[in-house]
């Protein structure tokens, strides 16, 4: 079984938005008081969030590759090779997921 496929479907719908550019798909993956924290620059709600991505993630062509995966009660920790126009290399990406919803994607090395 890959990495993908033992993932939160919601999570798995996150990613696939996200290297589909679709920027109105991966914000309805997350709660409406959600956040992104990217290396503690945190940015909370769909607005936020919006503009965040449309600089460092998604507007940056974002393609992220699972290589690792991690379940830890109600967090979700990957590694992804990360690709596009932006930073490129590995980074961890923790889930937080309540209520079918992603609460947190926090960004760290």
């Amino acid at each position: 079984m890959s990495a993908r496929h033992a993932l939160p479907p919601i999570v798995n719908a996150s990613l696939e938005a996200a290297n589909a550019h679709d920027t109105d798909a991966w914000l309805m993956t997350f709660s409406p008081g959600g956040a992104v924290n990217d290396w503690g620059r945190v940015f909370t709600g769909h607005d936020a969030m919006r503009d965040w991505s449309d600089t460092e993630f998604i507007g940056a062509n974002v393609d992220l590759r699972v290589t690792e995966l991690r379940k830890q009660d109600d967090s979700i920790t990957l590694t992804a090779q990360v690709g596009g126009d932006g930073f490129n290399g590995l980074s961890h990406f923790e889930f937080t997921v309540q209520d079918e919803r992603i609460t947190l994607m926090r960004i760290t090395a």
